[in-house]
């Protein structure tokens, strides 16, 4: 008879804290005394509440989410000099567990996570995020503002940091346990950043598909226009045929790892030769099957590391298998890729009139030179981050579309060369994972749930998800050797029927399968050198 009296009583304590923490969230924006900041509101936002985002920049589009927990959000505006400042958000969750985290950004993009915040406030981090100094995914804020260039360069998320902070620790009452860091494309960056710059933030990073040597990326990406040409040029290949390439690369390289099965595990070792594809002399018009000698030349320069002035490398090759990700193409769609073209005009020349057409090996030497914020994130000394017992979960996905993957081994051994270390000693504070089958950043035929974003989760357990991983790694001790990533049939986690699953190595390993078992069970593959 005793049991109703015990649950009311229960259900009225837990009633009782939760108005609590409503009121608290609702005193915060009062007792707040941020320098430099204005506090726009604190509210209680109630687990199951469908949140929208109507003040966001229109190009950054987030859609409405539910987020799973209470939480309060704060909103603020940061002056980081007298014409520059970011918007920022913190979300404060009812169930904390005493970590923090900051999230990234994307591109050139002024644009809240509102994923990734959702992600990690459901998960009990205290989670900030912030716009990078600027509104929308245009360049056209850096425009004769060094200030603003600044933000997106590394201020923004600093700063985003020590105010999350503070804000995290007065609705609290105590600091946090542990920090933390997620991010990928310049997020992945910026987590660089703060590893070389700022090792005291975070003592977690989770660190995808990074936007390393920044200046020369831009270079890079902006070169594939140059290749291709507009539609109808000679050196253009249509969808169709870049659909012929793919198909081409996979009977090239997709058995290198010991299996066919649409993935190249290790791209590194595919040297892929177009010139099989050019149109026999008897087919005078092109059917979409084949390619002109002209094309192959286009093919094979897309798939050549790029050179500037005096023979210098500017940036790696882009892998073999990623060129039917993107909207559409991204690189070879006949037309200038935008970021790149509005670097260049906004942040390296202060121009709106460049003609991203005439890029050429003087800019990619003028841009590196520049360097604006000292944007280029390619320090090689990590040892702050070392010394202070930080550690970093690198990881890139090997059909990236956007940012070759074949930069982050370059990244990985200049860290190893600068700081002299063998893979081994680099192991005790930074590991680096290569997600087969994975675009950029999500997405791709592969086992690619593996804990990077809100919607590609398929456990929360640390074998299987990156930000556990790390977490693990920071509090525990205990590094992960492998990520366990999984292929769901739909290509999402709602329907919950696994296509396969595949355990991604550590660099230098590479993952080839056995020859015996089931090529979908991750026992059947090992990490070899």
């Amino acid at each position: 008879m005793r049991f109703p009296l015990y649950a009311a009583l229960f259900s009225s304590l837990a009633v009782a804290a939760q108005c609590g923490f409503q009121q608290q969230c609702s005193k915060l924006a009062s007792k707040l005394k941020i320098e430099n900041a204005t506090v726009w509101f604190a509210e209680y936002v109630a687990a199951g509440t469908n949140l929208s985002f109507p003040d966001a920049h229109p190009t950054c589009s987030p859609g409405p989410l539910t987020v799973g927990v209470d939480f309060c959000r704060v909103a603020l505006y940061v002056a980081t000099s007298s014409r520059s400042g970011i918007s920022m958000e913190a979300w404060l969750p009812r169930n904390w567990t005493g970590r923090f985290l900051s999230t990234g950004n994307g591109g050139l993009n002024g644009c809240l996570s509102y994923d990734d915040m959702a992600y990690t406030v459901e998960l009990g981090f205290s989670t900030v995020g912030a716009n990078n100094g600027h509104n929308g995914t245009s360049g056209t804020p850096f425009l004769n503002n060094p200030d603003v260039v600044e933000d997106f360069g590394w201020r923004s998320v600093h700063t985003n940091v020590v105010v999350g902070k503070e804000i995290s620790r007065e609705f609290y009452g105590k600091k946090h346990t542990k920090s933390y860091y997620l991010g990928c494309s310049t997020g992945g960056r910026q987590g660089f950043k703060s590893a070389q710059s700022f090792p005291d933030d975070f003592d977690g990073i989770v660190a995808g598909a990074p936007a390393l040597d920044f200046n020369n990326l831009n270079s890079w990406s902006g070169h594939f226009y140059l290749l291709t040409g507009a539609p109808g040029s000679p050196t253009y290949l249509t969808p169709e045929q870049w659909t012929a390439v793919h198909a081409d690369i996979m009977a090239q390289c997709d058995g290198i790892d010991g299996y066919v099965d649409g993935i190249i595990e290790d791209p590194s070792l595919c040297h892929y030769r177009p010139e099989s594809l050019i149109c026999p002399s008897t087919n005078a018009t092109n059917s979409g099957t084949c390619i002109t000698g002209t094309q192959a030349s286009t093919v094979r320069a897309v798939f050549s590391d790029l050179y500037g002035e005096n023979g210098t490398l500017v940036y790696p090759r882009m892998q073999p298998g990623s060129e039917l990700l993107g909207t559409p193409y991204i690189y070879y769609s006949g037309n200038p890729f935008q970021y790149s073209a509005d670097w260049f005009r906004y942040a390296v020349y202060n121009n709106p009139d460049w003609d991203p057409a005439t890029l050429g090996p003087a800019d990619y030497a003028a841009s590196d030179a520049l360097n604006p914020a000292d944007i280029r994130t390619w320090s090689g000394d990590l040892s702050a981050a070392r010394e202070r017992g930080a550690k970093i979960l690198h990881w890139h996905g090997l059909q990236d579309q956007i940012i070759t993957s074949d930069n982050s081994p370059r990244y990985y051994a200049h860290v190893a060369r600068t700081m002299g270390l063998p893979p081994r000693e680099l192991d005790e504070f930074y590991r680096f994972f290569r997600i087969s089958g994975l675009g950029h950043c999500t997405g791709g035929p592969g086992a690619v749930f593996v804990g990077q974003a809100r919607d590609h989760v398929a456990s929360l357990e640390p074998e299987q998800n990156v930000l556990m991983a790390v977490v693990r790694w920071v509090e525990q001790g205990k590094a992960p050797e492998t990520i366990l990533g999984t292929a769901f049939v739909n290509g999402t986690a709602s329907g919950g029927e696994v296509a396969f699953r595949r355990r991604h190595c550590r660099y230098p390993l590479r993952n080839v399968y056995t020859g015996q078992g089931n090529p979908k069970e991750p026992g059947s593959w090992k990490c070899v050198v």
